[in-house]
């Protein structure tokens, strides 16, 4: 078994309460030619836990089994299709990921620290792994394109630099001093100690990090100057854009599976497509009217009058008036008798600023929910309507309250810990992105509230407006990587909806290509969600209240929406009692 102590320092605070106590903290990296055995276990384990039968097992384990089962399938599936993946990805890659883990791996006591420094002793090894990997791929003919390659050069020459750790104002340095002086300061680390881990610190930044950064920046530079050439002996010229998965040989099928593994929704793609489209012809219809009865919501005049007269400025003023909204239709956090938790906001680090996204949640472990991370990036510049809607996708009720309460009700229901390794990303980002479409409509009220109608009505079309685009983009995701589309045939559609500069078609069209599923994964999520909740209102008729609907799909935890809605059937109209 390969063992991750990164996951396990984010997935559980204390490891000794969980048995976990001589281990040796370990990166791992990509084992070239370990494939074959992986994929070997991967399908025992996945036949032993889709036979196993759930009799004597309680309702909670049966359900358990019955996701562990899909998981494996899922992964089994995925890794089927050899250097499909993307561990590099421009937007989400490593090389980006990894010093943001790194710049917030917790000090509990002396053990993390010792740990998270041989972590970092590894880091060489580690991204020495990922380029043999990148050069597999490129021998079977899967590498990213030019474009995407320069982007993750550019990042490996500008994440972490010479300069920067000799003015001492990385943010590797400051916040390892950080943690180390509040470990100092609560008795957790000696001075002697604090000051040896702190010089080890600076050492392996300079003499293990940022090599490996450099060597990364060089062999793919290598392989892209290799892939131009080829590209020109071949055809006469060099396709610099990326392009969707169907381009490749078993890219369509790896992307079904994608689809699966990211949105937890089982419909074909072309049931996507037909979602998909109903949706968007109903914001479009839903913001054309709205538009028609108000034309002057759409005036600059009234656009800055929002943003000047929003009531609330600092974030915490918003999280606060967030939790205030939501009372009522959404259960409480206190289950089990836990208090509320502390969340702090912290603006991303300059170093990278260009490389993140515009807010992020750092999911906390699974048996310490008493502090929260929410991450602004203020490079973005977010306006008031934004900020507020973003805490609430990140804070409350989006991917904090809805993590709290995930691990505290597991928790309380004796679910095996395993229940919460599991990965359901559509199940978490198409909640994040429900509650925030609620934000706004929190935010109109607002509004209205304070006597600015008109401004009440532009935040109802910009929450149209954003639906919208994201359904948009869901369906070109659908176009670009499981038909095929071209970048000249993506322009044409944006060009339909009112974007025509090349320079925002191409940036749009790009990303997309880099990252299949992205997009579905928060819209189609959502919209099956949508789905579910029709399904409660028709099942539970007048039985149906928005905090029944919400306490069943926070109950049940993360898990696909088949496995929700089979669920959902059998449950009722009852309210699921949330603190037994």
């Amino acid at each position: 078994m390969i063992h991750n102590t990164l996951n396990m320092h984010y997935t559980i605070a204390y490891p000794d309460a969980f048995g976990i106590r001589d281990y040796e903290a370990v990166l791992p990296g990509y084992v070239s030619g370990s494939r074959q055995a992986q994929l070997e276990d991967l399908a025992e384990q996945t036949r032993f836990w889709t036979k196993l039968s759930d009799r004597g097992l309680s309702d909670v384990d049966a359900y358990t089994r019955r996701l562990l089962a899909l998981s494996l399938e899922n992964t089994y599936q995925l890794q089927s299709h050899a250097y499909y993946e993307e561990p590099l990805s421009p937007a989400s890659g490593m090389q980006s990921q990894l010093p943001i883990l790194l710049a917030e791996y917790t000090f509990r006591e002396e053990r993390d620290v010792e740990d998270y420094l041989s972590l970092l002793s590894q880091t060489g090894d580690y991204y020495d792994s990922l380029l043999v990997y990148e050069q597999e791929k490129a021998a079977a003919g899967l590498l990213m394109s030019p474009v995407s390659l320069a982007k993750v050069r550019e990042q490996c020459c500008q994440i972490l630099t010479e300069e920067s750790l000799a003015a001492g104002e990385h943010f590797l340095q400051t916040t390892f001093q950080e943690r180390i002086n509040a470990l100092y300061v609560s008795g957790g680390i000696s001075r002697e100690s604090a000051l040896s881990a702190i010089r080890c610190n600076e050492e392996l930044l300079a003499g293990v990090l940022l090599p490996a950064y450099e060597r990364l920046e060089q062999g793919l530079q290598r392989l892209s100057l290799q892939a131009e050439a080829d590209a020109l002996l071949q055809d006469g010229s060099s396709d610099r854009l990326p392009r969707g998965l169907a381009a490749y040989p078993e890219g369509q099928e790896y992307y079904r599976q994608l689809l699966i593994a990211e949105t937890g929704s089982y419909r074909s793609p072309e049931e996507m497509y037909e979602l998909l489209k109903n949706q968007l012809l109903a914001e479009m219809n839903t913001l054309s009217r709205l538009l028609q009865e108000h034309p002057e919501s759409v005036l600059p005049s009234t656009a800055e009058q929002c943003l000047t007269a929003f009531p609330y400025q600092q974030p915490e003023q918003m999280l606060a008036d967030l939790q205030s909204r939501m009372a009522a239709d959404f259960p409480a956090l206190t289950v089990n008798g836990e208090n509320t938790p502390a969340v702090t906001v912290k603006a991303v680090s300059d170093s990278l600023a260009d490389y993140c996204a515009p807010a992020f949640y750092l999911t906390p472990p699974l048996d310490d929910t008493s502090a929260n991370v929410i991450y602004i990036n203020e490079k973005d510049k977010p306006d008031t309507l934004e900020l507020y809607t973003t805490l609430a996708h990140e804070g409350y009720p989006g991917h904090l309250y809805q993590s709290v309460y995930s691990r505290r009700y597991l928790s309380g229901q004796n679910a095996d810990p395993v229940r919460q390794l599991l990965g359901y990303s559509g199940y978490q980002e198409g909640w994040a992105l429900y509650v925030e479409f609620i934000a706004y409509d929190y935010a109109s009220a607002l509004m209205q509230a304070n006597g600015s109608s008109e401004a009440a009505i532009y935040i109802q079309a910009e929450k149209y407006n954003r639906s919208l685009l994201l359904c948009l983009y869901s369906l070109l995701d659908l176009m670009i990587h499981y038909d095929c589309a071209s970048y000249e045939q993506i322009a044409t559609v944006l060009d339909n909806f009112g974007i025509s500069d090349p320079a925002t078609a191409q940036a749009i069209y790009t990303y997309i290509a880099e990252e299949p599923a992205n997009y579905p994964k928060y819209y189609v999520s959502y919209l099956e969600i949508l789905e579910l909740q029709k399904k409660a209102r028709s099942l539970w008729g007048t039985d149906y209240t928005d905090l029944r609907f919400h306490t069943f799909f926070l109950n049940m935890g993360p898990s696909d929406f088949t496995s929700l809605t089979e669920a959902l059937e059998t449950t009722g109209p009852k309210l699921p009692d949330q603190d037994s």
